[in-house]
């Protein structure tokens, strides 16, 4: 049986990160990870056998700029100034 994702902002999942990662493991429920309302990562359990499957390469990028990702769109006391 696959659960729907829950939803989580990006400032809340950073605030709550490992008690979110034990709920995923312990209920096997994904979250979605949103920043402005807008989905930017899934995190989903991993289904690991004896073998330890091998999970490189199974992470997709939603958003190709750096800035999605770091960048709050506001300025910062330590940017420089604008010219």
């Amino acid at each position: 049986m696959v659960l729907e994702p829950t939803t989580v902002s990006a400032s809340r999942f950073k605030a709550q990160c490992l008690a979110i990662l034990d709920r995923v493991e312990r209920t096997r429920t994904p979250v979605v990870v949103t920043k402005y309302g807008r989905p930017v990562a899934q995190v989903v359990p991993v289904d690991v056998g004896p073998e330890h499957r091998d999970t490189r390469g199974s992470v997709e990028l939603l958003v190709r700029e750096d800035e999605a990702y770091y960048g709050t769109g506001e300025d910062w006391e330590a940017d420089p100034p604008a010219r």
